[in-house]
């Protein structure tokens, strides 16, 4: 029997809502996963891929990583990964010097067995990269194998990555797929393998409601046996109003008022024909009732502006969400995000530009072509979005992870080679 920690999308180092107890949260909330798996005595700890926000993490965020992983390593139980998108650089991945210290496996094409069970990895790979991929693995002798990955795979939602050519063309027959990207925790079974999301650790977005948790995947007796598991992570509270006519803000502050804040992420949404309202004055009345911070969008705003649909309310999120709905490249969108992210400051942007479209030039011509609707949404997007305030399945996109990353660093500037000197410093 082989039973293991199933974990992804821990976007450590995001500062959602621009918020360092935000930021702090997402490492605890790794820290919590570390907890549970040793007090449970798991095989294993494997991880779907991006353990940080994005690929600068910051000392803090760093030591952190590095704390969990040797408690971990003394309770001799391995960590196995692969690198997300949010994390993946054209040279030298964190995951990499991590198993330069033997706390971490960076999983590939050949087996880690742990107990019975052979673990692969498949890191994520741009959508146009995809089609040379022939999915070749060594052999192995265990009683079961398992692939680990990370990407928007089908039946799931927003899925492109074809799950069944995965598992057909592969020359390892897989008992299960353990999957990280997609922040809503889920499982299928398709060609006779379950796949599954474990989902998010943290709430990287507004929309992601449910708790937050992880998979505990078992192997044995010739079953594949998969359960969720809750963490307690930062509460939410979710205030929806549907303001009748005469109805303001008196309505809504009472309607706020009505839910438990104490050190809660407040999320008020309004709809209806009510007078308009401030939010300012919202955030004051959450405020008051304990709340760690509110964020208001007023739904009324996008409908007066159907053309536009946006509300400015949430204006990080409101220009990811137009950035989703124009077709970009992955080049545009990549440059876009970089731009726009708080961590890179104003002096350091035109480097970092050229150093991201250096990366993408790699990745040939199909990076810098034009996408269409739903294809604009990459993977970045159905996970958290990279820097919008909403968060990283959602749809990270520039600040968020649906995506809010933030962080204050000029690391941005730094060339590969500078960045590498930098990580064996940290480490």
């Amino acid at each position: 029997m082989t039973r293991v920690i199933h974990t992804g999308d821990t976007h450590v180092g995001y500062q959602q809502y621009h918020s360092p107890e935000r930021r702090a949260d997402f490492r605890r909330a790794f820290d919590a996963v570390v907890d549970d798996a040793i007090e449970a005595g798991v095989d294993a700890v494997v991880h779907a891929g991006d353990l940080f926000h994005d690929r600068r993490p910051e000392l803090p965020d760093l030591m952190g990583v590095l704390s969990a992983l040797r408690r971990l390593d003394d309770a001799g139980i391995p960590f196995l990964a692969v690198v997300g998108n949010h994390e993946a650089t054209r040279t030298g991945e964190w995951l990499d010097l991590f198993e330069g210290t033997e706390l971490a496996t960076r999983l590939d094409d050949t087996p880690e067995v742990v107990g019975d069970t052979a673990f692969y990895g498949l890191d994520w790979v741009p959508e146009s990269r995809r089609d040379g991929l022939t999915y070749e693995f060594a052999g192995h002798d265990a009683e079961y194998a398992a692939l680990v990955s990370h990407g928007l795979f089908t039946p799931f939602e927003f899925g492109e990555w074809d799950t069944g050519t995965v598992l057909s063309a592969a020359t390892v027959e897989f008992d299960a797929m353990l999957l990280g990207d997609n922040h809503k925790p889920d499982t299928a079974e398709v060609s006779g393998t379950w796949v599954t999301y474990c989902g998010s650790t943290e709430r990287a977005s507004a929309s992601e409601e449910d708790a937050r948790g992880y998979n505990l995947v078992t192997f044995d007796d010739g079953e594949v046996d998969i359960r969720r598991r809750s963490l307690d992570t930062r509460p939410f509270a979710f205030v929806s109003v549907d303001l009748a006519e005469g109805e303001g803000i008196e309505r809504v502050r009472e309607q706020v008022r009505q839910h438990d804040l104490t050190d809660a992420v407040c999320i008020v949404e309004i709809t209806g024909d009510g007078e308009p309202v401030t939010p300012a004055a919202i955030e004051e009345a959450g405020e008051e009732a304990g709340a760690l911070l509110v964020r208001v969008t007023d739904r009324r705003e996008i409908e007066e502006d159907a053309e536009v649909g946006i509300s400015f309310a949430d204006p990080d999120d409101a220009v990811t969400e137009r950035v989703a709905e124009m077709g970009l490249s992955t080049a545009a969108r990549d440059v876009d995000e970089t731009v726009r992210e708080s961590k890179v400051a104003d002096s350091n942007v035109r480097e970092s530009v050229k150093n991201r479209v250096t990366d993408l030039l790699d990745e040939g011509p199909a990076a810098f072509e034009r996408a269409d609707g739903d294809e604009a949404r990459e993977s970045d997007d159905t996970a958290p979005s990279d820097e919008s305030e909403d968060g990283d399945d959602g749809e990270p996109a520039a600040e968020d992870a649906t995506a809010d990353p933030a962080g204050e660093s000029d690391v941005a500037a730094e060339s590969d080679d500078d960045k590498q000197g930098t990580m064996e410093e940290y480490l």
